[in-house]
């Protein structure tokens, strides 16, 4: 297994800095720098497996549209004029190891992230995609839910990174939703999902003082205060 790479307040070299890392250090500055100061990361939780079976086969089913260059007939149903952008790079930028990187010169991270896919519209601007998998007793699905406002800065962050990569992007963003329905007789080895394009008109003005934030935050010679809801926190005084 690689070893971490921990954090040095006197190392020159840009440190890499993912996505999800990020997002840690909005969450709880304590669990952002125990992790990535000291290795002391949050307890791992079970791979979402189901999940992934999904995100492979709709990459699979758009990747088919990509090569033909047709738009799929999600965009027609939800009035999306756009295809699947076609790039030499997305298998990197997919990859969720290595994806789409910036270095950020002020806070001198190397920040990187991987989306699920990127359409284009008729007027040329990228509109970033993520796929998600849920089994909800909602009918219409919304981004409006707490736990879901950490999406929404998700496809902020990509979409960041693809302007300071060179690109023109909408600030229009979607995540495509699989829904697994309930409301069958059986299960007969078979899962039926509804499929919702939920639309985020974001904002992507929080990341740059997100990150001279969560830089300063390393640079601290201890750890900060916890966040006052942080169960993992709360966990570790018990």
């Amino acid at each position: 297994m690689a070893k971490k790479q921990l954090f040095d307040p006197s190392a020159t070299a840009p440190f890499p800095l993912s996505r999800s890392k990020l997002a840690d250090s909005m969450t709880c500055q304590r669990c952002f720098y125990l992790d990535r100061r000291m290795g002391l990361a949050k307890p791992s939780t079970p791979p979402f497996t189901l999940n992934s079976a999904v995100d492979c086969l709709l990459k699979r089913e758009f990747d088919a549209y990509r090569a033909r260059q047709q738009p799929h007939p999600i965009m027609a149903k939800y009035g999306i004029n756009a295809v699947p952008f076609a790039h030499p790079d997305l298998d990197v930028w997919r990859s969720n190891f290595r994806g789409i990187r910036f270095l950020h010169s002020p806070s001198n991270f190397i920040v990187y992230g991987a989306p699920d896919d990127l359409w284009i519209g008729n007027d040329n601007e990228l509109l970033l995609v993520d796929y998600k998998a849920t089994a909800s007793k909602e009918t219409v699905i919304t981004l409006e839910t707490a736990f879901r406002q950490g999406y929404k800065r998700q496809l902020e962050l990509y979409g960041w990174l693809f302007r300071q990569n060179g690109f023109t992007v909408s600030h229009r963003a979607f995540i495509l939703y699989a829904n697994a329905q309930k409301d069958r007789d059986g299960f007969n080895g078979r899962l039926d999902f509804d499929i919702q394009l939920v639309e985020h008109l974001g904002n992507d003005d929080w990341v740059e003082p997100a990150l001279i934030k969560a830089k300063a935050c390393l640079m601290l010679d201890v750890a900060p205060a916890a966040a006052t809801d942080c169960e993992w926190c709360q966990y570790r005084a018990a």
